[in-house]
């Protein structure tokens, strides 16, 4: 691990993991599975329920900053104890007309901006004269 890393980890809680992640990862975590964004997905060790909850602790280290729009669909369901089998245990094959999981672009170069949107790449389309604004009466 490079000392960089290490400032990394215990400065920023959105970029990965915290020390306190990687403890408790390492002491009660359990590697489920990893997507294909590199995600690493974790239970507590044997499946076990955790009483104060009622039900089995899960969690994701990212790989990278934390985006919670980064888990596929199906991880989100796991993680979310919609399902009790993990993607990585299934054997699932998507449809055709399915498209791949994207990240939430907002906030980014990606995002979408509608024509006629102050960022947009485009200029505002000029005013055609054919509005009239509303006046009280």
């Amino acid at each position: 691990m490079k000392f960089s890393d290490v400032i990394i980890e215990t400065f920023t809680w959105w970029n990965g993991q915290t020390m306190g992640t990687r403890f408790h990862t390492w002491r009660y975590g359990e590697l489920v599975g990893q997507d294909e964004f590199g995600n690493r997905y974790y239970r507590t060790k044997g499946g076990k329920i955790d009483p104060t909850l009622g039900f089995q602790r899960r969690w994701v280290i990212f790989n990278g900053p934390a985006e919670a729009t980064a888990i596929p669909p199906g991880w989100h369901a796991w993680m979310h104890q919609r399902s009790d089998v993990p993607p990585s245990q299934e054997s699932y094959t998507p449809r055709e007309w399915q498209k791949p999981h994207r990240p939430n672009p907002t906030g980014t170069p990606a995002a979408y901006h509608p024509p006629g949107s102050t960022i947009g790449l485009g200029h505002r389309p000029t005013v055609t004269g054919d509005y009239k604004a509303w006046t009280p009466e």
